[in-house]
């Protein structure tokens, strides 16, 4: 992700990005069952580094196989790069923990941008005082060996009901998390800011009491009164 397009994303929200998905065809972007659960939320923005979980199987998932070096989970801690987004497929068991606080905190210190999963988190209050952002389904107890097989990184995953690439670039906020495929992130942030804009003219007209037909999504006289308020100098951007 280059400079520019993620200058741009920082100024749009996850449901403006959600919009220009839509209008290039790209109807399921946005993560059901996952939510930030820092308050207030963190924005996040990064390229995907995915973890791949499979069901428990009895002489797999045991606390001893944690402390191999090969452990896919344990590899992800420490081979995510830095400003990346660690994104755990959590199997959409809110029940179940894919981290906990050692973890968080070593995600950190990596310098790490964030963690994204359909699983839940335990030691959650340690977690959120680490001050990381955290995006994932809630609180939860049992450790992730009880339910989950780490299997693999670095690969295609699901994630509360998303398919999620490597190096996709990853959008968070208050309103949740959404998936841009990485060869359209920088027309996307590109065609996000003229829309924000758009939206600002039209919220101010609805403010002054022109009705919402027409302006938004706008008619031929609506684009031709936003162009002179544009050319005007009145937009923020």
């Amino acid at each position: 992700m280059d400079a520019e397009t993620r200058a741009n994303l920082e100024q749009i929200s996850v449901a403006t990005i959600s919009m220009q998905l839509l209008k290039r065809g790209i109807r399921h972007s946005a993560m059901v069952g996952v939510r930030p659960l820092n308050v207030p939320a963190k924005p996040v923005i990064g390229e995907a580094f995915t973890l791949r979980n499979i069901p428990m199987r009895e002489d797999l998932s045991s606390p001893e196989v944690l402390a191999h070096r090969e452990n896919a989970q344990r590899r992800a801690i420490e081979e995510a790069p830095a400003g990346t987004v660690l994104v755990i497929d959590g199997r959409g068991r809110g029940d179940v923990a894919v981290l906990g606080d050692i973890l968080i905190e070593r995600l950190k210190l990596r310098r790490v941008t964030a963690m994204v999963s359909d699983g839940g988190i335990r030691d959650a209050d340690e977690c959120l005082g680490a001050d990381f952002p955290i995006y994932a389904a809630g609180p939860a107890a049992p450790a992730s060996i009880t339910f989950h097989f780490a299997a693999d990184l670095q690969c295609p995953i699901g994630c509360g009901g998303i398919a999620v690439m490597p190096g996709d670039v990853i959008v968070a906020d208050g309103d949740g998390v959404i998936v841009v495929p990485k060869a359209l992130a920088s027309e996307i942030s590109r065609d996000g800011i003229e829309q924000e804009r758009y939206e600002r003219f039209a919220k101010l007209r609805v403010s002054q009491g022109h009705p919402v037909p027409g302006i938004y999504p706008p008619n031929d006289d609506a684009k031709a009164e936003y162009a002179e308020w544009f050319a005007a100098g009145n937009s923020e951007n």
